[in-house]
């Protein structure tokens, strides 16, 4: 006669570790990304607007074109001064 060997019970899930290992690490992210956001939201930085940089304010004088700015950056001052 041949002895029959019972299998033993289901472990519960909580018992498990490495279902503790994946969803840990999930856990993680999720908080990680919440702080995150929680920090760009609340250290946000204002808006420079064009009279912030100029002094002015916004539209009294148009922005010089790249070419006509650099290009005068590059002349020589004149020869009378």
């Amino acid at each position: 006669m041949q002895t029959r060997i019972d299998p033993q019970p289901p472990v519960p899930w909580w018992r498990v570790g490495v279902m503790w290992l994946a969803l840990g690490g999930l856990g993680v992210v999720v908080v990680a990304s919440f702080a995150l956001a929680v920090t760009a939201v609340s250290g946000a930085d204002t808006v420079v607007t064009e009279s912030l940089l100029t002094g002015r304010p916004a539209g009294t004088q148009p922005n010089t074109p790249a070419m006509q700015g650099r290009n005068h950056a590059a002349t020589p001052p004149p020869v009378g001064r």
